[in-house]
């Protein structure tokens, strides 16, 4: 079947989730917080996926604003930076997530060819937005999806579930692309076509329903829809 919808994962996939803690590590009188930057940014971002799966999975929801708040908090003290300044500051920076730099560049190939194009991300939508509108991504955009009209976290189904319902397409006429793992065999089990961006380089979980394709940014996105058909 072919592909007519392209669905991209936000935070890590289109957003560089580092791009706040490095800003800030980079700025004039950083002191401290410039050698455990990325520290803070990793612990930050594990904690951030773990809240939503613990939170799916016990009927426990909260936006992803209050998840991205509590996970900085959590890494900050594991980290032994106290520093409510710094804390606002890095929040606030989270509102303008710098995109990877081949995201404008490869949305405008796609819309060239004539795909729909869309995120779905468990963020909130002001958060999506701030991030879209920063990155001037908007106008290549045909629908940035939450969870929050769903009230769960991925890899529940519902949210999956919101491609077709706003688009009227199937699930094999959609190419999901993530650079999370767990993201990426969930919507493999629930039908997508798949692409997982393994800018790590690391290796293929062990779960079922393995990626369709793999690449290392979204440079050849358009490229591989061929493959797909």
């Amino acid at each position: 079947m072919t592909i007519t919808t392209c669905i991209f994962d936000a935070y890590g996939t289109l957003f560089d989730v580092s791009a706040a803690a490095r800003a800030v590590a980079e700025e004039p009188g950083a002191g401290a917080f410039a050698g455990v930057w990325q520290d803070v940014a990793g612990h930050w971002r594990a904690k951030q996926l773990q809240y939503t799966w613990i939170r799916a999975l016990t009927g426990r929801h909260t936006d992803f604003w209050q998840v991205t708040q509590d996970a900085l908090d959590w890494a900050l003290d594991r980290c032994d930076v106290a520093d409510a300044e710094l804390r606002e500051r890095l929040l606030g920076l989270y509102f303008t997530l710098a995109a990877y730099p081949e995201v404008p560049g490869m949305l405008a190939e796609l819309k060239d060819a004539g795909l729909a194009t869309g995120i779905l991300s468990n963020g909130s939508p002001e958060m999506l937005q701030g991030a879209v509108d920063s990155a001037l991504i908007g106008d290549m955009l045909d629908a940035v999806l939450s969870v929050e009209s769903v009230g769960i976290f991925k890899p529940d189904a519902r949210v999956y579930d919101l491609v077709g319902a706003y688009f009227g397409c199937r699930p094999d006429q959609v190419l999901f692309v993530s650079s999370n793992g767990w993201d990426v065999t969930s919507a493999s089990a629930y039908g997508f076509r798949t692409l997982w961006v393994n800018r790590a380089g690391e290796p293929v979980d062990r779960l079922p329903d393995p990626p369709d394709r793999i690449a290392s940014d979204l440079t050849g996105v358009a490229g591989l829809l061929g493959r797909f058909s």
